[in-house]
């Protein structure tokens, strides 16, 4: 079956993880002995089944009633099977919501129907557009404590719409869809309490609807992970190229290009295991057989050869800054690019983003936990890349500290 990957995001309490756990007990997700250790845990608290429970691991998680770290959740229906990124909701943790976003097709954004949207709202709103996540669900929780207005929905759904114009990224499909996930109205099931609301219920939306994945399957993209080859006492030489497809299709036969040293071969087998296959796309690992020996190596990348990507050592990026200790300039980052690492030098902030009012600061000097920015950095070697806006696999990366190899950033580099 199709595979979805999608995050659930928004401020704190509106009720992320309780929808989760919903649509989790309501599908009939939930294993029994799981099922009924979260029914003690909710005894011992004094409430009702605590759907939230189902997500929210960490025992700092259970004793603040928040989610801190990423919760991954793996379920199915009869058509289609899904994967949730359940991402927490503080300011704090904006980090740990860039990382579920990362790899996310398609994103359920919770508010509260008492307070609609707020200001972490529209930063977790910018950040999914500068992913360029196609897909989007804005889901109005708690319409059970507004006595399920209509009127309240409507007002919440139009400034949202208008919201979203705004943004300086990309534009999205938008599903505006009122729910309870403490009651379970419109969650899995259609809800009784709303009969104003005509659309299908949130799973029944995820069910239909139809995804982009994101892949670009145009330009072809392999990076190198490992070579594989038999002992040199061995008679029957061997040679196989492992990774990962990043972009693009690969056909037995197909003409290619190595970087960085541009020499060009053609595939003679692709290596699914132990099994030949005739194609390989993403996100496929296999490993590559070519014709010539050519000597290639970890991180190098192998593209169609009328299929250049931009090649550069000064880039220009966006990034979300993820560690305590600030970004200045003048300062060294291992960046990891696919399976390429390269000491990069940050040399200018261009600017720093006020979530408030997406204004940019430009006289700024460093960034700070959490920001949103542009910088410029030059590395040492070549980068080869496609704009994140044209590869998202291609156009994005990791900033490493090379001391302690922590990661400190995302980002997304520009054409």
């Amino acid at each position: 079956m199709e595979l979805l990957r999608f995050l659930s995001c928004g401020s704190v309490d509106d009720g992320k993880s309780t929808l989760i756990g919903r649509m989790l007990y309501d599908s009939n997700s939930v294993q029994k002995d799981l099922l009924n250790n979260i029914q003690e845990i909710s005894n011992r608290n004094g409430s009702t089944l605590d759907f939230s429970l189902l997500t929210d691991g960490l025992k700092a998680e259970r004793e603040q009633g928040i989610t801190i770290d990423v919760a991954y959740k793996f379920f199915n229906t009869p058509k289609r099977k899904y994967i949730i990124a359940d991402t927490p909701g503080h300011v704090q943790h904006t980090r740990n919501m860039v990382t579920g976003a990362s790899t996310a097709q398609l994103a359920v954004m919770l508010v509260d129907a008492r307070t609609g949207l707020i200001e972490q709202t529209r930063r977790h709103a910018y950040i999914l557009s500068m992913l360029r996540l196609p897909h989007i669900v804005l889901a109005v929780n708690k319409m059970d404590l507004v006595d399920y207005s209509e009127e309240r929905y409507k007002k919440i759904k139009k400034a949202f719409l208008d919201f979203i114009e705004s943004l300086p990224f990309i534009k999205k499909e938008i599903k505006v869809i009122p729910i309870s996930a403490l009651m379970g109205d419109n969650v899995v099931h259609s809800s009784e309490n709303m009969p104003w609301y005509k659309g299908p219920s949130l799973l029944t939306h995820l069910d239909t609807l139809e995804v982009e994945n994101g892949e670009n399957l145009h330009l072809k993209r392999f990076f190198v992970q490992g070579v594989l080859k038999t002992p040199p006492a061995e008679h029957n030489h061997y040679r196989a190229y492992s990774g990962k497809v990043s972009s693009g299709i690969f056909s037995k036969g197909d003409k290619i290009k190595i970087l960085p040293s541009g020499q060009e071969s053609t595939i003679s087998k692709i290596e699914l295991g132990d099994k030949e296959i005739k194609e390989a796309f993403p996100p496929m690992s296999v490993s590559i057989v070519i014709e010539d020996n050519i000597d290639i190596s970890r991180g190098d990348l192998i593209i169609g050869p009328e299929q250049e990507p931009e090649i550069a050592k000064e880039c220009v990026a966006n990034i979300c800054w993820m560690a305590e200790e600030p970004l200045h300039t003048g300062t060294k980052y291992i960046l990891m690019h696919g399976t390429n690492e390269s000491l990069v030098n940050v040399s200018d902030i261009l600017y720093s983003v006020d979530i408030k009012n997406f204004q940019t600061n430009k006289n700024i000097k460093e960034l700070k936990l959490n920001d949103l920015g542009r910088i410029r950095f030059k590395a040492q070697q070549n980068i080869f890349f496609d704009s994140y806006a044209t590869n998202r696999k291609m156009g994005s990366f990791v900033l490493v500290d090379p001391n302690n190899f922590a990661t400190l950033a995302t980002g997304m580099l520009l054409s």
